[in-house]
């Protein structure tokens, strides 16, 4: 961030304190989304280093946060300023920017796939779908489900086999087949306790499918 004043690291951290949490933002004019005050979650807020007029800073947001404006709120309310001169994303979910790739590796992953069948250096870029919820929790199913889930059915207390223990009422989380492969997302209707405490009734509304269908008859 490039204050637009000097300011004293005091008054920045006060105002810091005031951008984490749940906040509000409007969207900037030119966004993907309709342009509307919406709130969102501010997870943490770490000042790295200022130096003059600029402050390195990491935050951790709930999706759909706007870090340009974040940035512009910010210079405004601590009355010098401000606008985003750089921008590093990284984590998104399960993936950090440790295991990034570039596009010169990708390339040289898949010559050495296409001349000489090696698989090695490939499978480290094209991770398993799988990878890809490791960070929600999840409800694992009897083979029996496993294709009505395919056809899109959503998920009724009787296919369920465990599922995570903290899980809560509209929460999205991911199904697996008992082989930890991923079937779909869906919304749970109740929280972990009614889960199992039910015979029959609806569990997880589906919303997205992944695996095939018929893999399971």
């Amino acid at each position: 961030m490039h204050l637009h004043k000097e300011v004293s690291l005091e008054d920045i951290e006060k105002t810091v304190k005031e951008f984490t949490g749940s906040i509000k933002q409007l969207p900037p004019r030119k966004s993907a989304v309709k342009r509307q005050i919406r709130q969102r979650e501010i997870y943490y807020f770490k000042i790295l280093e200022l130096e003059d007029k600029d402050l390195l800073f990491k935050v951790g947001c709930e999706a759909g946060t706007y870090i340009r404006k974040l940035v512009d709120d910010f210079g405004k309310k601590i009355g010098t300023g401000a606008h985003m001169a750089e921008l590093i994303r990284t984590k998104a979910g399960p993936f950090s920017i440790e295991h990034s790739c570039t596009l010169h590796d990708i390339k040289d992953a898949f010559t050495l796939y296409e001349k000489e069948k090696n698989e090695k250096e490939i499978r480290k870029i094209i991770l398993p779908v799988e990878k890809g919820v490791e960070h929600l929790n999840k409800i694992w199913v009897f083979d029996g489900a496993v294709n009505n889930l395919c056809h899109g059915s959503d998920l009724y207390s009787p296919g369920v086999v465990k599922l995570h223990k903290n899980i809560q009422a509209n929460e999205l989380v991911a199904v697996m087949t008992l082989k930890d492969e991923l079937i779909c997302l869906g919304i749970t209707e109740i929280d972990f306790d009614k889960i199992l405490e039910k015979d029959k009734g609806l569990v997880v509304k589906t919303k997205k499918v992944f695996m095939n269908r018929n893999l399971y008859n």
